[in-house]
């Protein structure tokens, strides 16, 4: 099978490469993302495989049905980037990798907490320039405090193990309660609970128009002054805007985030050399309180070996007309 593969970097390519070899695959790697102008660069091709930023709306899965093109494989484990009831419309089989490392997610998102905790961003750079002084680098203990996760699956269950294992307390608020993480001393609450009582936060639920801004202004409202906010999840699980404010009272202590709502204009690429012209994250860089990583939580070699070999699984799958095992349906 042909297939053209949207928004790669150099990573993408070394762990497809290394995989390829076991599968019958023909892959174009393309460095620009999907849109309506460079779907062309699919022409020839059974599928296509995009990243988290490539939106697939109806316009492209109507022109994609035209060129030939019947499977999109999702190298990542959401897909709310993806208009499903489009693509079930025009006959497209979505495909994606519902899991793949989820320690790394979990673990980038514990560096976040220690980093803004104990300020070692500050304190490298400072000491580069031969500055030894500890004068403002005084942090916060990380043993006993109460973290609060919204959401258990995967990636949140390995995130409260970790944090378990620093000695904190840990609430967590899911629609769907896990006995594993019940019998390791989690303790599950109402979301209004969690958030009144959580030292830090951490969110790991997926996107969906019932999850849209869950940090807005009422829920920030339930918050501890001075309460640590984590997102490794989706950027448009927090209201920025009401973020920023939360941040100029101190209700917030400390942010750290590796996803932003508007980050597909920004993340994964070097825009060093350009004017920033997105105001609420430079805004929100301009906060000594604030840790921003460019969605880099998923970057690990054992996550990039998982991606690839679920990718080419599943496209195998569909091209030997096998039972989908990571089929995304939509559903009415």
């Amino acid at each position: 099978m042909k297939i053209a593969f949207f928004s790669t970097k150099s990573y993408d390519r070394e762990s497809f490469e290394n995989h390829v070899v076991d599968f019958k695959h023909e892959i174009s790697f393309l460095e620009v993302r999907l849109d309506l102008t460079t779907l062309s660069l699919a022409e020839g091709h059974q599928a296509i495989c995009t990243f988290v930023n490539d939106t697939i709306h109806e316009d492209i899965l109507r022109k994609m049905s035209q060129m030939g093109i019947r499977l999109i494989a999702l190298r990542c484990a959401g897909y709310n980037q993806v208009d499903l009831k489009s693509a079930s419309k025009y006959g497209i089989t979505v495909v994606r990798v519902p899991a793949y490392s989820p320690e790394a997610v979990a673990e980038h998102a514990f560096a976040l907490i220690l980093t803004l905790s104990r300020k070692t961003h500050k304190a490298y750079n400072r000491v580069r320039e031969n500055n030894f002084s500890l004068e403002g680098l005084t942090g916060v203990n990380i043993f006993g405090k109460t973290i609060g996760v919204v959401g258990t699956g995967a990636i949140g269950r390995a995130f409260c193990r970790i944090a378990k294992g620093f000695g904190c307390k840990v609430l967590a608020y899911d629609v769907i309660e896990n006995e594993e993480m019940k019998q390791l001393g989690v303790e599950y609450l109402p979301l209004p609970e969690v958030l009144s009582q959580s030292n830090i936060i951490s969110l790991h639920c997926p996107l969906t128009p019932e999850t849209k801004h869950l940090i807005n202004r009422e829920t920030l409202s339930l918050m501890q002054t001075g309460v640590a906010l984590i997102n490794t999840s989706r950027g448009a699980l927090i209201d920025t805007k009401e973020v920023i404010k939360a941040l100029k009272s101190r209700k917030i202590g400390f942010l750290g985030i590796d996803v932003y709502e508007q980050e597909e204009h920004i993340f994964f690429q070097n825009l060093s050399e350009e004017i920033l012209l997105d105001e609420e994250i430079a805004r929100l860089m301009t906060f000594p309180n604030v840790l921003i990583t460019g969605h880099q939580a998923f970057l690990t070699k054992e996550a990039l070996a998982q991606i690839a070999s679920t990718t080419l699984r599943n496209l195998q799958e569909f091209e030997e007309r096998k039972p989908l095992t990571n089929e995304v349906k939509f559903k009415a």
